[in-house]
């Protein structure tokens, strides 16, 4: 009887242990998922965070390229709005050129320098030394045919109108200029003369030189003295309502 009960109890003390375990992997099973789900939550949250910031990284640079974009055809068309008028001009002696860069300014305009393929020195420019260049040159016609280093700019074509400034050379145009008037064609440009003089006047140039090009809307020129202030040329480009040529 004795044993009877001992065996019983040694039975149900085995039975509490192995349901005790089973609970105890159960829990700890249980705890073991609970882990998995929330590191696999918290991994699948930390995923979204970064698509999230991908694509609004991406949206900043997709934005940034359309300003920059958007700068670059602005920059384009002001480029070609200022391209609408070219002022090219020969400079002996630089009176012309401070002039022509008043007009530039003013109109808006881009410059063109016509730079002899042999510049000129001082001694060329003489004139009371008959055996200087350019009293050679005056005496000789043939040898007027000065070329250039350059003799259409980029921006011609799109020019409406043209400055074309010069020095008098016995009353004339300094020839120099002659092959851009001749080598370029002004069809459907307004083509403005100018020149510098100590005193002569601007003469019959601007006609002569309409005539060696045979082609633009040539209309009257202006005469500056060598000391031309700004606020005169100024006066006189705002004059000219350039907005209708």
């Amino acid at each position: 009887m004795k044993k009877a009960i001992v065996m019983a109890g040694v039975l149900f003390a085995l039975t509490m242990t192995a349901g005790c375990g089973s609970q105890n992997q159960d829990h700890a099973a249980t705890a073991e998922s609970q882990t998995q789900d929330t590191a696999g939550g918290s991994g699948t949250a930390a995923q979204s965070e970064n698509t999230d910031q991908k694509q609004t990284d991406g949206d900043r640079t997709d934005t940034a390229e359309a300003d920059v974009t958007e700068e670059a055809l602005q920059d384009n068309e002001n480029t070609e709005k200022s391209s609408k008028v070219l002022v090219a001009y020969y400079s002996a002696t630089g009176n012309t050129k401070a002039a022509a860069e008043t007009i530039a300014d003013a109109a808006g305009g881009e410059l063109f320098e016509l730079q002899p393929a042999k510049a000129y020195t001082t001694e060329d420019l003489d004139y009371n030394d008959p055996e200087s260049r350019v009293c050679k040159e005056h005496e000789d016609p043939d040898l007027q045919d000065v070329k250039l280093e350059g003799v259409t700019p980029e921006s011609f074509p799109n020019a409406d109108v043209v400055f074309l400034g010069y020095p008098i050379w016995w009353g004339e145009a300094a020839w120099p200029v002659n092959e851009f008037v001749k080598e370029n064609d002004f069809t459907g440009k307004t083509v403005i003369p100018f020149c510098t003089s100590a005193s002569s006047g601007l003469g019959d140039s601007g006609e002569n030189l309409a005539e060696m090009a045979g082609t633009g809307d040539w209309q009257e020129g202006k005469r500056f003295s060598s000391g031309v202030s700004e606020e005169e040329i100024q006066n006189w480009i705002g004059s000219l309502d350039l907005a209708a040529k």
